[in-house]
């Protein structure tokens, strides 16, 4: 058997630079940026969690609730 190298798990402070310098003419847009500013992460409590099991659950009850309120009337702006 091959005996196995052991690898540096801590970075000592010596190694690292104090300033690192940047090409930032070769940075690429991240692709998933988009899709990532729609999402929102919402937290539940344990005793809510039970009731929504997952996020369908959860948005009908939301829409349900939000189709109970009544609704604003917009207002109209006319030019005088």
């Amino acid at each position: 058997m091959k005996k196995r190298s052991e690898r540096k798990t801590a970075v000592k402070e010596d190694d690292m630079l104090a300033e690192y310098k940047f090409d930032y003419s070769k940075a690429k847009k991240n692709p998933y940026a988009d899709k990532l500013a729609q999402e929102k992460i919402i937290y539940l409590d344990p005793d809510i969690a039970k009731i929504f099991p997952d996020s369908d659950s959860v948005n009908k009850a939301l829409r349900a609730i939000i189709s109970a309120y009544p609704q604003k009337k917009s207002k109209k702006v006319t030019a005088t």
